[in-house]
């Protein structure tokens, strides 16, 4: 999943509040809260206008934050201040959601303090994020429907230099302190970032949007337009995007780190215990972590050698390599993959009534993943679409060297991108009524990453993955985010090297040898991010066989799953009260929520 954010949402509220006092009305405090979050979310839309765009907001289309250091730090203090007057709400007698609202902005603001120290802005580009891709997905993010959405995007083409100045000042104080990815990834940024610099007008992302118009704008002025856009391409963007290749080849890549892990940066192990917090929303140790992961291994093994032995294999290695070897198991072309993944996402949709009671009402398209990430690129990967039903969500599909790539899982990641995962959730989520914007759009990865792996399992409860390699295809994902457990927290918890890691990789499964790469290179640069999948679905997978057990004849699936989707995205301790709630609750024969 990609979604254009450009900085972290420092969550933090424009209304000037005092301490309540418990001589308040109840209705006074409740309103008083409503009225910060609103201004809290006014705040963040105008600090980061790409937020606003990517929520379907365009009175911002013109803008683009500003990414200062002192922009920076101005948030991080209006961040502890309004973590003050937050605290200072008295939820007593609140509804029981509004004291939800109240306990998660708090949460997210105490995290944005607490993360500071650690200066992650000062490390912000490597081969799968950073300015230099972002800004290079804006153009599907934008509306181009008006003339005045064509000047927007003008006037953003013309702020990118700024911003780019902007991120390469910040990257010299991460050399100044010590802060730095490690040199190979940075080499790869180097080379994306050239790449789109160099590309020809009709291949440049940014001159995407004038190649064709909408119909109802005039010829004149889609010439006019045209030339405009096409001139601040070449004039100011693509200058921009050289300045800064240039500086990280031959300036900041040669000064990156040369251990993998985080541990070797300042405070490294407190800095990774902050990541896996912040990305699991656990209080899980790294050592737990691996250990979870050694065993679940151990587990998806005895499941995938039953489908070895049927197939006539004594053993996972030798099923493994017959897999790695036969060209039938591979892509044959571009095309073939693109067509796997619409007829997946196709055959799922006609299900999903069976599963949910609740579906969501923008849809969803599968296109070819931009060709400027995809060599350091997942198989396939979803961008979500807005609320208002603007722009679709996208499961963006990997189209590069299709002749070394698996087909055995595709069916399970198409399930995982796009229906009943990705877009299913984030598509719901932006249609709830009832619960303020900053939790539509939430960004908890091991509720949102387990949702997404959780689902790719539904499948097989509608009937699918009746192909055994499809199976196994299926258990190898599972095996896949199980190993992720284990890599993550060995590189940079135990000091692996990155031969480790993919030696991990190789000896427990039959991946693609591109796919292992991105994988490896993609914990790398994304510290704890990978622990979310595995931990937000065993979390969910637990709600519902506790569910099942409880309820015995009262359970359903569709309502199960309503309630798991039904207040947005929340930390798992969170949702994991919420359900276990709504199970006693549904036992007893109490309503649920709405």
């Amino acid at each position: 999943m990609r979604l254009f954010v450009v900085a972290l949402l420092v969550y933090a509220c424009t209304a000037t509040l005092s301490a309540q006092s418990n001589g308040d009305s109840l209705e006074a405090r409740r309103a008083q809260l409503r009225d910060a979050l609103q201004a809290e979310w006014e705040h963040a839309l105008r600090t980061y206008p790409e937020l606003a765009t990517y929520v379907g907001d365009t009175r911002y289309n013109d803008r683009l934050g500003d990414y200062s250091s002192q922009a920076i730090a101005k948030q991080v203090e209006y961040a502890k201040q309004q973590l003050k007057v937050f605290e200072a709400i008295d939820t007593s007698g609140f509804p029981e959601e509004e004291v939800l609202n109240r306990q998660l902005m708090v949460r997210d603001l105490r995290q944005a303090v607490e993360g500071a120290k650690f200066n992650h802005w000062e490390m912000p580009v490597d081969q799968m994020n950073g300015v230099h891709l972002n800004y290079a997905s804006m153009p599907r993010q934008m509306p181009f429907k008006t003339v005045q959405d064509y000047e927007n995007y003008i006037a953003r083409l013309h702020q990118l230099p700024r911003v780019f100045d902007q991120v390469t000042a910040n990257m010299k104080l991460g050399l100044r302190d010590h802060l730095m990815p490690p040199k190979f990834l940075l080499e790869k940024v180097a080379v994306q970032a050239q790449e789109i610099a160099d590309a020809k007008e009709e291949k440049n992302p940014f001159n995407q949007p004038v190649l064709k118009f909408p119909e109802g704008i005039p010829a004149a002025e889609q010439q006019r337009l045209r030339d405009a856009v096409m001139k601040t391409v070449k004039s100011e963007v693509n200058p921009a995007y050289a300045k800064f290749a240039a500086f990280v080849k031959n300036d900041y890549a040669p000064k990156g780190r040369t251990e993998m892990g985080v541990w070797s940066l300042p405070d490294g192990d407190a800095r990774y215990q902050f990541d896996v917090r912040r990305m699991t929303t656990t209080e899980l140790l790294p050592e737990q972590i691996h250990q979870m992961g050694l065993k679940q291994v151990d587990d998806i093994e005895t499941q995938m050698l039953v489908i070895a032995k049927q197939q006539g294999f004594a053993d996972l290695k030798s099923f493994n390599e017959h897999i790695r070897q036969d060209p039938k198991l591979h892509g044959t072309s571009s095309q073939q993959i693109f067509d796997l993944y619409q007829h997946y996402t196709d055959q799922m949709y006609s299900k999903l009534p069976q599963l949910f009671g609740r579906l969501p009402k923008n849809k969803l398209v599968v296109v070819p993943m931009e060709a400027y990430r995809a060599p350091n690129e997942v198989p396939a990967d979803y961008s979500p679409g807005t609320g208002n039903g603007v722009r679709p969500g996208r499961i963006n599909v990997n189209e590069y060297d299709p002749e070394h790539r698996l087909l055995l899982n595709v069916e399970a990641i198409a399930y995982h991108e796009g229906v009943p995962g990705h877009h299913l959730q984030f598509s719901i989520a932006q249609e709830l009524t009832g619960i303020p914007p900053f939790r539509k759009y939430g960004n908890y990865n091991a509720y949102s990453e387990g949702w997404a792996f959780y689902s790719e399992r539904l499948g097989k409860d509608v009937g699918f993955y009746q192909d055994p390699y499809s199976e196994y295809g299926r258990l190898e994902n599972e095996m896949w985010r199980s190993i992720r457990l284990v890599v993550d927290t060995g590189v940079h918890y135990k000091h692996w090297s990155r031969q480790q890691m993919v030696d991990f990789f190789r000896e427990h499964t039959a991946m693609d040898e591109p796919n292992i790469q991105t994988e490896v290179d993609r914990y790398i640069a994304w510290p704890g991010q990978a622990l979310a999948y595995k931990l937000g679905q065993m979390e969910i997978l637990e709600l519902r066989e506790q569910a099942k057990k409880d309820l015995g004849p009262k359970y359903d699936i569709r309502s199960f799953h309503d309630e798991v989707l039904d207040a947005g995205p929340l930390p798992l301790d969170v949702l994991h009260a919420r359900v276990t709630k709504w199970i006693a609750d549904q036992k007893a024969g109490s309503v649920a929520r709405h």
